[in-house]
This record gives structure tokens, C-alpha cells and sequence, in this order.
């Protein structure tokens, strides 16, 4: 009979319900602990007991966090902010006077405002480039210049489909970095870095936390490198930290964020496919049907469904579309995604 080995590889999916098999080696307690201390005391010689010394600059809690994320996104290293914003700007806060940045024209609002004020005011110029034209990327790019290329795939809420790979391979020929806005395709369907992103970012507030109940940004790094040590800094001088009750909640979601992810892409694909025999629906927008134009490029990326967001064009125009709003049944108005209520935007 063939032995099988005491210690078999765990899935990511396990890895992460299990919180990276955490188990207290004190009282036994299967639930990660919250150190909600605020301040580390040092030892005898005055030296930091296991590198903690302020919260700002991070704690176990958010130690802990940052260790599953970086293990489910397959990182060198992740960091945890106060939120997406938070993240997003400290990744920003890396780029100089004079310093490039190509961008698609559908992002993140926050993001497309703090690079054309705050960016335009400290000397950044950015590119904003089509998404569903193949060669717009490339022709946005300025060798020697282009510091950083910022996608999202899919984008929200035209879900244009990115190719992370061919986006890497072009930013990286023209010097820059890619980071990839992962907050609709999380680690449990598409590892951007595995890709060739440089940068996997996260809103978790979104499907990493899944409850809506917290506000959280996360930056994971293909490499410890020189922009680690800058983010590393950027957060703690901007004050950034995520505090560890939200790190605690960020880690409760996580741990069925596999299961999540599955249930929410399935049933937004049968929406989706049901609205797009209705007579009152012009247009279904979700990578996930055969009939998207980026549906290939979203099936070899997006490895574990194409996640629980829809946008529907329907007939009749704006009135048309908040009375949708207004009449449906189950969906919520409200304004995030990525939770377990059903919400309508």
C-alpha cells in the first residue's frame, strides 16, 4: 500500500478558511485573536519584542492580514491600509515630478480625480487610454518617461476585459511598472502578479472583507523591492495603517471569500443570462457570456468565475433605468459591491 505523505499541500481555498491554519498556542482558539494595544512595550536591552513598537507602522493583527493576503495573491509581501483610497493614493504618492502615467479612461473615480488635480498639480502627467482598443495601451506609453501603467480588468462598470499578460509585457518593455486594480477579480479568481503585474491592489472593503462592514485597501508586491520600502513609509507617514478590529474583519471575510466568490459568480451569470432574453434589456454587460468581447481573455484570466457584478443597458433611457431601480425586489440602492447583500446602482 502506498504511504501518503503526513504533510499534503493545502489549496488556497483552504489556506484561507483555515486563516493560514492558525491555531492560538495558548489557549488553542481556532479564531485569530484581536491585539487592539495601540503601543508595544520593548524588553530589558530596550529593543522591540517581535518588531512591534507603534501601531501605526502595523501590528499581529495586521500582521496577520497582510500574511494571508500575500499567500492567497502569491506576493512577496502585502500591505494594508485604512481603505482603497488610502492605497491607491500611497501608490501614487511613489510617483515624482515629471514622473508618467497611463491609465484606461474607465477606473476607479477616485483615482482618475487625484491624477488628473492632485497629479496635474505636482507635475504627474497621465494618459488616459481606451481599454477596448487593443493598441491603445501601447500608443499611451512613453518609454523612459512611463513610471507606472495603472488597469483594471474587469473594468467597472463597462467591464472591458484587460490582457493582464500583453498589459505587463508593454509596460514593462517601455520601464514602467504595472499594477492591476484586482477589487472585481480577487485572488480566489485571477493572481494578477502571476500575470506579470508588479502591483495586485484590492479595495477590501469590497469581496475581500464580503460583509460590509469594514473599509480596507490592500497593495500586494511581486517583489520586496525599493517601491515596498516607499509604500512601507508612505503609509506610515500619511497615518494609512488600517486599524486592527478592521484587520480582524478583513481576515473573518477572507475565510470564505473561495465560497463567496463561486455562489455570487453563479448567480450573477444565470442574471445575466436571463436579462439578455428580455425584451426591456438592450444590453447585458458581464464578461462572463459567450457574447462578450472579452469573454476568451476573461476565461484564461478569471480562473474561478467572472465575480457577482452586472451592468444592463435598458430600453426607455434614465427614467427606464430608475424605475429598475426603484421596482426590484430584492436589490438594495446603495452604493459598493463585493458583499453579501444584493445592491442596485
Amino acid at each position: 500500500m502506498t504511504r501518503l505523505p503526513s504533510q499534503r499541500p493545502l489549496s488556497p481555498a483552504t489556506r484561507a478558511a483555515q486563516a493560514l491554519r492558525h491555531i492560538d498556542a495558548r489557549t488553542g482558539a481556532v479564531t485569530p485573536a484581536i491585539e487592539l494595544s495601540s503601543t508595544f512595550a520593548r524588553d530589558a536591552e530596550y529593543a522591540p519584542r517581535q518588531s512591534y513598537i507603534y501601531a501605526r507602522d502595523g501590528g499581529p493583527t495586521v500582521e496577520h492580514a497582510e500574511a494571508l493576503l500575500a499567500d492567497l495573491d502569491g506576493a512577496a509581501g502585502a500591505l494594508v491600509f485604512a481603505s482603497g483610497m488610502a492605497a491607491l493614493v500611497a501608490l501614487l504618492e511613489t510617483l515624482r515630478a515629471g514622473d508618467h502615467v497611463a491609465a484606461p479612461r474607465a477606473m476607479y473615480y477616485g483615482g482618475t480625480h487625484w491624477l488628473r488635480r492632485l497629479g496635474a498639480l505636482r507635475g504627474i502627467e497621465t494618459t488616459f487610454f481606451d481599454a477596448t482598443d487593443p493598441g491603445a495601451l501601447g500608443a499611451a506609453l512613453r518609454p523612459g518617461r512611463t513610471r507606472l501603467v495603472w488597469i483594471e480588468s474587469p473594468t467597472n462598470p463597462t467591464w472591458d476585459v484587460i490582457d493582464v499578460a500583453e498589459a505587463a509585457g508593454s509596460a514593462h518593455a517601455a520601464g514602467a511598472r504595472l499594477a492591476v486594480d484586482c477589487t472585481v477579480a480577487p485572488p480566489c479568481t485571477m493572481r494578477a502578479l502571476e500575470l506579470g503585474a508588479d502591483v495586485a491592489f484590492h479595495s477590501g472593503t469590497k469581496y475581500l472583507g464580503g460583509h460590509s462592514d469594514l473599509t480596507a485597501g490592500v497593495l500586494c508586491l511581486a517583489r520586496r523591492d525599493d517601491l515596498w520600502d516607499e509604500l512601507r513609509q508612505v503609509r506610515s507617514l500619511m497615518g494609512g495603517v488600517i486599524a486592527a478590529f478592521e484587520a480582524w474583519l478583513l481576515i473573518r471575510g477572507m475565510r470564505t471569500l473561495y465560497l463567496r466568490y463561486e455562489r455570487a459568480s453563479a448567480n450573477a451569470l444565470a442574471i445575466a443570462q436571463a436579462l439578455e432574453a428580455h425584451p426591456g434589456v438592450a444590453r447585458v454587460l458581464y464578461p462572463g457570456l459567450p457574447a462578450h468581447p472579452g469573454h476568451a481573455v476573461a476565461a484564461r484570466q478569471m480562473t474561478g468565475g467572472f465575480g457577482g457584478m452586472l451592468s444592463i443597458l435598458v430600453r426607455g433611457g434614465e427614467a427606464q433605468a430608475r424605475d429598475v431601480a426603484r421596482y426590484v425586489q430584492v436589490f438594495v440602492p446603495a452604493t459598493s459591491l463585493g458583499g453579501v447583500e444584493s445592491l442596485i446602482e
